[in-house]
Order: structure tokens, then C-alpha cells, then sequence
């Protein structure tokens, strides 16, 4: 089932950028639209004790969601793909992390059990599970380490509601 069409002309819009300007950082990020769908974009920096761009919407998954899949072109850094359980600005998310090729359309496959519970950048020992019944924003993240320009182009975002065997 798709979950997100960035096609779709108004999808960049519905994104925010939470960029680690919130502690003094300096990084930047935004999400375009392009012909291609959407690219999110930006550069990391590690002055001032930043080092993370991050942008968020809403989202709420479909009952019998087990994992998310992601078609997309990537620049050969590793990003996050983030999942909350509320709609406030901080607290606990859920991540899971992936590395991208550069220059290669790829589908990214992340099952909800390998999400892991996370504060500011920290796992978070005894945490709750994640509950997709109660997903209410969607993230994505660049940053762990990693600085400099960066340009991930997503093309669909949809729920895999049965995961294929290895």
C-alpha cells in the first residue's frame, strides 16, 4: 500500500525540517520537488557541535503494517528513516538505518522489528515497542558522523504488510 507518493507535486511541502540548529548547530536541509519526485537536501556540518539534518510529516501506517519499503536514488551516504509515536517536537523515536549507492535507484526494505527505540542520537534501554497503530510522524535523517553536502532523491514510500522469507 502506497504510504507516500513524492510525484505528487505537493509532497516537498509537507515536510519540516528539524535540523541540529536546535543546539547550536549550523547543517541545513530542505525537501524539493523535482520531475523525479522529491529529493531531500542539504549539507552537515560538524561546527559548533552539530552534525545532523533531519526532516519530518505526518504519517499514520495501515493496520498490519510489518515493514516500510523505500524506492529512491542514493548519493552513497547512510541515512536514517525514523518513526513516531506521538506529534511533539522531541521525546523517544523509533530508527532504522540504511546506506545508499551512489547514482542507483534502489528499494530499501526495513521491517518494523528493527526499528530501534532512540532519544537525541541515544538508545533508549526499556523503552516500549514500537506500535504501528500508534505511528503518527514519519523522519528522515543525515548525519552520524557524516558531513558535507548530501542529496537522497525519493521516489515512493509504501507499507509491506507481509514480509518476504530469506
Amino acid at each position: 500500500m502506497e504510504l507516500v507518493d513524492f510525484l505528487c507535486a505537493e509532497e516537498a511541502g509537507r515536510w519540516r525540517p528539524i535540523n541540529d540548529g536546535v543546539m547550536g548547530g549550523v547543517s541545513q536541509s530542505q525537501m524539493v520537488a523535482t520531475e523525479q519526485g522529491c529529493c531531500f537536501e542539504g549539507v552537515v556540518s560538524l561546527e559548533n557541535g552539530g552534525g545532523f539534518a533531519s526532516m519530518r510529516r505526518p504519517l499514520v501506517l495501515p493496520e498490519g503494517c510489518r515493514a516500510l519499503r523505500l524506492t529512491l536514488r542514493g548519493d552513497g551516504n547512510s541515512y536514517q528513516l525514523r518513526l513516531k509515536m506521538d506529534g511533539l517536537c522531541d521525546g523517544v523515536l523509533y530508527v532504522a538505518g540504511f546506506a545508499t549507492q551512489p547514482g542507483r535507484d534502489e528499494v530499501i526494505e526495513l521491517p518494523l522489528s528493527e526499528f530501534e527505540p532512540r532519544f537525541r542520537g541515544r538508545t533508549v534501554a526499556g523503552a516500549e515497542p514500537l506500535d504501528e497503530n500508534r505511528v503518527e510522524q514519519l523522519g528522515l535523517l543525515m548525519g552520524q558522523g557524516q558531513s558535507g553536502p548530501f542529496a537522497l532523491n525519493l521516489y515512493q514510500l509504501t507499507a509491506v504488510s507481509q514480509l518476504q522469507s530469506s
